[in-house]
């Protein structure tokens, strides 16, 4: 086993330690704790933030892709069926952006040996977010139900989605409507969205960055269409640039803003081991996503504490991680979006970005 698979195996068991806990003590529940040390709230899960479990169940099947093994299977499966519970018994929710987190995760469970496939939970999420694009106002989808703002966290993962299900027109109208409404023209990064009265909120995230590399990726795959590694090309490039600094990911702070750069990770991973080698141009964007989730994953690790069930990531990675105190404040969530807790590596978040960051230097062994 390689070093960055042994470490991804601490940064499991940390969360599982940490964080995994049954919901509401029903036997054959499973569900990530939001804060560590949690509030008593925390523990009682009167909040959970769907998108964060979301991302909890993905790193689980980082995992089991990574190393399968029965226990693994049988906590992803358990998790998808506490995932329901705790939605009140729907897949659904107001938000497009949690709802396609939620369903690539399902997909890729549904893809490993032992784990049933959640079809219709899949479909109904799937129909939910390609029925809301904006035909009337030219394309997208907006960030959450009744709202006019449509941004890249949303679009971004969405297209992802609808390419690995097979709906490759709306997933390229999808990345072809994000290439030409949010891209800067000047640093070639990806704005935040546009309001619906075509404002837009020129905010640069790792997060937008992750999502388009991973919806051009997975459409370059599937399509061969040379437009589709070229943007990837240019945006790993506008990345490395103005993104990563010294070859390590920005920090998004903590709440919502920790997995960020646990996000651009993943993808950036996805770009190194799976963009199509049809072209030296191809080859070496390969080599530079590569080399930044390394560098990353290294800084990351010498910046790690001990804690109990393994490492406690730092909310910056580029800075030592500080080790969080129960009498602190913690996230608070506001118009529907998470703000960190005073010492952000609390935060399942930041914890997850970490772990995400460890499979994906796993993933480019």
């Amino acid at each position: 086993m390689g070093t960055w698979a042994l470490r991804a195996d601490e940064a499991e068991n940390a969360i599982l330690t940490r964080h995994l806990q049954p919901l509401w003590l029903l036997p054959g529940t499973a569900l990530g704790v939001i804060s560590w040390p949690p509030t008593a709230r925390d523990r009682a899960f009167a909040r959970w933030h769907y998108w964060w479990q979301a991302h909890l169940l993905d790193c689980m099947v980082d995992a089991a892709v990574r190393a399968p093994n029965p226990e693994r299977r049988r906590r992803i499966s358990a998790m998808i069926r506490t995932h329901r519970i705790r939605n009140m018994g729907k897949w659904t929710n107001n938000y497009y952006d949690d709802m396609a987190w939620l369903a690539l995760a399902l997909e890729r469970a549904g893809n490993l040996d032992g784990v049933p496939r959640r079809t219709k939970a899949i479909e109904a999420l799937v129909d939910e977010i390609f029925n809301a694009w904006d035909h009337e106002s030219g394309g997208g989808i907006p960030w959450r139900k009744k709202d006019d703002f449509f941004n890249t966290p949303s679009n971004g993962p969405a297209a992802i989605l609808l390419a690995r299900v097979g709906k490759l027109n709306r997933a390229e109208e999808t990345a072809d409507w994000i290439n030409g409404r949010l891209r800067d023209p000047e640093r070639g990064l990806i704005y935040d969205g546009v309001r619906g009265d075509g404002k837009f909120v020129r905010n640069i995230y790792t997060y937008c960055q992750g999502v388009v590399l991973g919806a051009e990726t997975e459409l370059a795959i599937r399509t061969g269409d040379v437009r589709h590694a070229r943007r990837v090309q240019e945006l790993v490039g506008a990345v490395a640039q103005h993104l990563a600094p010294r070859g390590i990911i920005k920090t998004g702070g903590g709440g919502d803003g920790g997995l960020f750069q646990g996000i651009l990770a993943r993808y950036l991973a996805l770009v190194a081991t799976k963009l199509p080698t049809t072209s030296e141009s191809n080859q070496q964007t390969r080599r530079i996503a590569r080399g930044i989730v390394l560098r990353s994953a290294e800084t990351v690790w010498r910046n790690h504490l001990d804690a109990p069930g393994g490492p406690l990531f730092s909310a910056n990675w580029a800075a030592p991680a500080t080790y969080p105190d129960a009498r602190s404040a913690p996230s608070k969530k506001l118009d529907g979006a998470v703000r960190a807790s005073a010492v952000p590596e609390r935060d399942l978040s930041v914890q997850l970005s970490g772990w995400m960051l460890m499979e994906a230097a796993a993933s480019c062994e």
